[in-house]
């Protein structure tokens, strides 16, 4: 999608106090409060604000990680009118989800809103072109080209893509532990593993499945980890992966001329285990998603002016 921006009814381009950078995802929400030169005053968090978890909710959160940024400042909460926001949200890549977030937006002088990969691209590469690998409980790929081109590549969500993430390996673990307890498959470390937090039974692994999201599956990607050492099953998956997190990689840059950014807690655990070109390529992000959705504002604002 591309970025969505609206002002407030009193908007005044001159009037605006305040910068407020959001990173809003399914576990938590981020904020960093700057001001209008850039410098940063204060830091808060609260509870999730992926928009498919429901836009009351997030605007909730958000509204909670606002005051406590003041707070952590040493500042009482400024007025809606004089505050620019910038968000990246989880959900944020459905135009309809993004305008209903937004036509439910408070009085804020101007709101500008992207999905959380976009703004982690621009944090990660200061505003530069660049790619960013983002591969934790979900996984996409996200490039800005040189000449302007802004791809996509994966991300297409739980249970029929987000290939080599956190919740992918764990959908993946718990078939090696189905296969194991109806005789399928051999039963090693990793699908005892598995059974030792679901349960070894054939009922046990059915109940765990039918009350399980995208975030259960995704607490089962340690174990595959774990149990790598021990279990030929669990390396073969991680190669699987690797294999699938590459394939992201090329697709959104098969130049391979960009600078790569690797974010995501099993991102960061295999990217060690990429190939040596797609390596050479790493760079440590200079920012993250909440720096990048302070940038998504400055330039909302800028277009304002």
């Amino acid at each position: 999608m591309s970025t969505r921006i609206q002002t407030s009814a009193t908007f005044s381009p001159n009037a605006v106090s305040y910068l407020i950078g959001i990173d809003g995802g399914g576990t938590g929400t981020r904020a960093r409060l700057a001001t209008r030169d850039g410098k940063v005053l204060g830091f808060g968090a609260a509870g999730p604000s992926g928009l498919a978890q429901g836009i009351e909710q997030a605007w909730t959160h958000i509204g909670q990680a606002i005051v406590a940024a003041f707070a952590d400042g040493g500042l009482e909460p400024a007025p809606l009118q004089v505050c620019a926001l910038g968000l990246g949200l989880a959900g944020a890549h459905l135009g309809s989800r993004a305008k209903a977030f937004l036509d439910a937006a408070p009085a804020y002088g101007l709101v500008a809103v992207d999905t959380d990969a976009y703004t982690a691209l621009l944090g990660a590469h200061d505003g530069r072109p660049g790619a960013l690998l983002a591969a934790g409980t979900g996984s996409i790929g996200e490039a800005w080209h040189f000449d302007g081109r802004h791809l996509f590549v994966s991300g297409f969500g739980f249970g029929v893509g987000d290939e080599g993430s956190g919740a992918w390996l764990g959908v993946e673990a718990m078939r090696v532990a189905q296969h194991a307890q109806d005789g399928r498959q051999p039963a090693g470390a990793l699908a005892r593993a598995v059974w030792a937090l679901t349960g070894p039974g054939r009922e046990d692994l059915l109940a765990w499945c039918a009350n399980a999201g995208q975030h259960e599956f995704a607490r089962l990607a340690p174990l595959v980890f774990e149990a790598e050492a021990s279990d030929p099953v669990a390396t073969q998956l991680l190669a699987r992966a690797v294999h699938e997190l590459e394939s992201v990689v090329h697709a959104m840059d098969p130049d391979g001329v960009l600078p790569l950014a690797i974010s995501g807690s099993i991102g960061l655990r295999l990217a060690s285990r990429f190939s040596g070109i797609i390596q050479a390529r790493c760079v440590q992000p200079v920012g993250d998603s909440a720096d990048g959705a302070l940038r998504l504002i400055e330039q909302a604002l800028s277009r304002t002016l």
